[in-house]
């Protein structure tokens, strides 16, 4: 009996008795003390989190990753100096960031005879509070805690649940509230109307195997339908024909197809890292083949319409788009698409020796531009409100030149500040609605024409765009601009060298 009751007693003291709160962040005022890489990570959390929120980060030396990602936030406040016991005045929440422990305790000591709530990283014993690892599906959020004994674990469990939790449970919850909303009754009628609701939320596990093995009926029976006809094909065309058939069509190719599936994926992979090129190195292919500058445009558009759509929607799932920046861009942006490919058609190539110049020596001065900023210490983000002209330009050139929304749109936002990482993914995304309404205007007057090359460059692109999407924001700051300037460079270089 007395070792029950022992063995009870330290489960009980091994039990997490925190007790989880979800802060109106944007109401209080927050200091970090500390800018290196638990800072950057203490930081990422809060801004991720609640981006309104009222931050000061105090410290003897700031990183450049700091520096960067508060560029997007305006109400974080930076301060490269020694802490000082006045910074703690008026702050709700103190969280310590630095690495020297006796430094750590001294911030604690005074912030706690200030009364103040205080997270010192690293150290549980000195935490009036933990920053759980949090999973966010809209506007359903849950905060994972380990007791402070293990956030590795927490981070682990953070990304199961990320997998395992749909998408579509923020709609749920829209939906629900709406429901609610519409309810009558007291409050007891309202919890079991809403209990009935989400009853399928909670099925036990009997009910995921009855699904299970229906899907597994349903696939099956689907196989089999498969196989009646394929039984059915075969038994009128058989193996031999339908083999010498793909082959006749093979060698039907154009000589150079390969090489266009290549351009293709080549030319995304520029593009979904940087958000420029594939129009250019795209280009390269169909100006050897002496097309016309319509068709080439109408082309390589048909083509990226693909292409961009599987970037941008890539961009959009590893969370490299700004939404008020998309949003900016998207509509001057197919407006001037629509009308360059309208121009385009009724002008013809008259317009080449005098536009492409233009647009090389505007894009060259960019170029330049972007190398300085890669060997600058920080970027400091500049005021620009012509996103709508600039958009404008950009779907214009893009298909009145044959390209250029990249050069032109990714490269003027990166050297007015913005972070390279939301510019790519953002200007990526937009660009398919660009080029879908730039090809739909094509289409709409000349046709589709070279359809081999439409293929394989949509093959090649499909190919490389999730790689591409992936890479981006990985580089590090200064190798992702060096990048951008070449390719900026050399696409400007090489239209003023075609123009001499």
């Amino acid at each position: 009996m007395e070792n029950t009751t022992t063995v009870t007693t330290a489960i009980k003291q091994d039990t997490n008795e925190l007790f989880p709160v979800f802060l109106k962040l944007d109401q209080l005022n927050v200091l970090i003390v500390g800018g290196g890489k638990v800072g950057l990570e203490k930081l990422h959390a809060l801004v991720h989190n609640s981006p309104a929120s009222g931050i000061t980060l105090v410290a003897t030396e700031i990183s450049h990753a700091i520096k960067t990602l508060v560029q997007d936030y305006p109400k974080v406040e930076l301060h490269e100096r020694p802490f000082e016991e006045s910074d703690i005045e008026g702050r709700d929440i103190i969280i310590v960031a630095v690495n020297k422990r006796d430094v750590s305790a001294s911030i604690h000591e005074i912030a706690k005879r200030s009364g103040k709530l205080v997270n010192v990283a690293d150290t549980p014993d000195l935490c009036d509070f933990y920053l759980s690892s949090v999973v966010k599906k809209g506007n359903l959020k849950l905060a994972i805690s380990t007791n402070g004994k293990s956030p590795t674990a927490a981070k682990r469990i953070k990304e199961v649940l990320n997998d395992a939790l749909p998408a579509e449970l923020d709609e749920v919850i829209r939906n629900l509230h709406q429901v609610r909303g519409k309810l009558n009754g007291n409050f007891e009628n309202k919890v079991k109307k809403l209990n009935a609701l989400t009853k399928v939320l909670v099925e036990s596990d009997s009910s995921f195997s009855e699904k299970r093995w229906k899907r597994v009926a349903s696939y099956s029976v689907a196989a089999f339908a498969f196989m009646l006809i394929g039984h059915f094909i075969f038994s009128y065309l058989p193996l031999q024909v339908i083999a010498e058939k793909t082959l006749t069509l093979y060698r039907g190719l154009d000589a150079n197809f390969h090489w266009m599936v290549l351009a293709g994926f080549l030319a995304q992979m520029v593009d979904g890292a940087t958000s420029m090129g594939y129009g250019v190195t795209s280009a390269i292919a169909l100006m050897s083949a002496n097309v016309s500058p319509a068709a080439i445009s109408g082309s390589i558009h048909t083509a990226e319409m693909f292409a961009s759509g599987a970037s941008g929607y890539s961009h959009y799932k590893f969370g490299n788009v700004n939404k008020k920046l998309f949003k900016a861009l998207l509509v001057p942006g197919v407006i001037g698409a629509v009308l360059g490919a309208v121009l385009l058609v009724k002008f013809g190539e008259t317009h080449i020796a005098y536009i492409r110049p233009i647009m090389a020596m505007y894009t060259l001065v960019l170029g330049i531009r972007i190398f300085i900023t890669a060997f600058k210490k920080s970027n400091v983000k500049k005021k620009f409100k012509r996103y709508g002209w600039l958009a404008g330009a950009g779907g214009f050139f893009d298909s009145f030149g044959g390209g250029g929304w990249g050069p032109i749109v990714t490269a003027t936002l990166i050297t007015k500040g913005r972070t390279p990482r939301y510019v790519v993914g953002s200007v990526s995304l937009t660009e398919f609605f660009v080029t879908l309404a730039s090809a739909f205007t094509f289409f709409t007057l000349i046709g589709v024409q070279h359809w081999q090359v439409i293929i394989a460059l949509i093959v090649g692109g499909l190919i490389a765009a999730p790689l591409a999407a992936r890479l981006n924001g990985k580089l590090p700051r200064k190798a992702s601009f060096i990048l951008l300037g070449v390719v900026v460079v050399a696409w400007s270089i090489r239209i003023l060298v075609r123009a001499i």
